[in-house]
């Protein structure tokens, strides 16, 4: 065999050699990984995919890809999703539009500022409103009208300067996709999302005016929250169509205010950015656990869903998510 085709040979060996390795040590990571889920009491599952491939895929007893949960404030990040495509189609004028069109009840107030809120300060939280989660939240579920407690709430700051976590804000936003598309939430989120990426959304709870909750309660499984990461991995496309603009997926995933509670992170367009050892992972987040962490450099998504059940040890669930995604999930997939 002539030198130079020996050389090449056995450059291909050492190189297959290598792949190997790598692709063994990958396995390996993985699996690690798999272990770790599984051995987390509040993890209902975990799935994480690499350029479309599932790498990774955990269900605990009586759980499975299809089984709906309550995927908790992940949900305002799908109406987060919804207002883009509704300002693509031209339902909504854009970002910068007062809101007061839509609840002209705020030209009426005797606090003007409250006329200059746009749809932008709801989608960053940043309205000026007086939160209505947290200590309030109990307080406003249970009034006779969600829409009208929650612009009567005072102004503790400007519209626009200050983030302040209020699921609130989320829930107005449903009210102006029922207003401006014609359709309620739901029926909208069906035609213009769940339907084009392949899947029924499951109906949730309404307000007492018929307004679906904008910022918690939605119901979908480990594979449809999965399907929402994969459209802002793909910046906004579903195979070879255009689902959502991906200046919007842009605008989503970068950060606006930060969160007082974690200075770690910051806030986009209902979707948090935070840093996971070195790589900025772009996240849907509800309460308990429930994920949908998109890492756009590396084609990789992790959706995880658990308890939803109150617990103080919520919170080392949540770290341990974390450890797992930095310690393992990205190192494997670096590799």
């Amino acid at each position: 065999m002539p030198r130079p085709v020996l050389a090449c040979v056995l450059l291909i060996v050492a190189l297959s050699a290598l792949a190997g390795r790598a692709g063994r040590a990958q396995t390996s990571a993985f699996a690690e990984a798999h272990a770790a889920a599984a051995a987390l009491p509040r993890l209902h599952s975990m799935i994480v995919t690499r350029n479309g491939a599932t790498v990774l895929e955990y269900y605990a007893k009586g759980f499975t890809a299809t089984r709906t949960t309550n995927v908790k404030s992940a949900s305002k990040s799908v109406v987060s999703t919804l207002v883009g495509i509704a300002i693509e189609r031209g339902l909504i004028k854009g970002v910068k539009e007062p809101i007061v069109r839509y609840f002209p009840q705020l030209a009426r107030d005797p606090d003007p500022r409250k006329a200059r809120i746009t749809v932008e300060d709801l989608l960053t939280m940043r309205s000026g409103l007086v939160s209505t989660s947290f200590d309030n939240y109990g307080a406003w579920v249970g009034s006779r009208n969600w829409i009208d407690y929650i612009l009567s709430r005072p102004l503790e700051a400007d519209p626009g300067i200050e983030m302040e976590y209020s699921t609130g804000n989320s829930h107005l936003l449903s009210a102006i996709l029922t207003k401006a598309t014609g359709q309620n939430t739901w029926a909208f989120a069906q035609e213009a999302l769940a339907g084009p990426l392949g899947f029924t959304l499951s109906r949730w709870p309404r307000d007492p005016q018929g307004f679906y909750f904008g910022g918690n309660e939605m119901l979908m499984s480990p594979r449809q929250l999965l399907a929402i990461g994969d459209l802002y991995l793909h910046r906004g496309r579903k195979g070879d169509r255009q689902l959502l603009p991906a200046t919007w997926v842009e605008a989503s995933c970068t950060g606006r205010g930060r969160s007082r509670f974690n200075p770690d992170q910051t806030y986009g367009y209902g979707w948090w950015l935070r840093d996971f050892a070195g790589r900025q992972g772009c996240f849907a987040w509800g309460y308990g656990g429930q994920y949908a962490i998109v890492f756009r450099d590396l084609g990789l998504v992790v959706v995880t869903t658990s308890s939803t059940v109150v617990g103080d040890e919520r919170r080392d669930h949540r770290r341990q998510i974390f450890d797992i995604v930095e310690r393992l999930i990205l190192p494997a997939a670096g590799s």
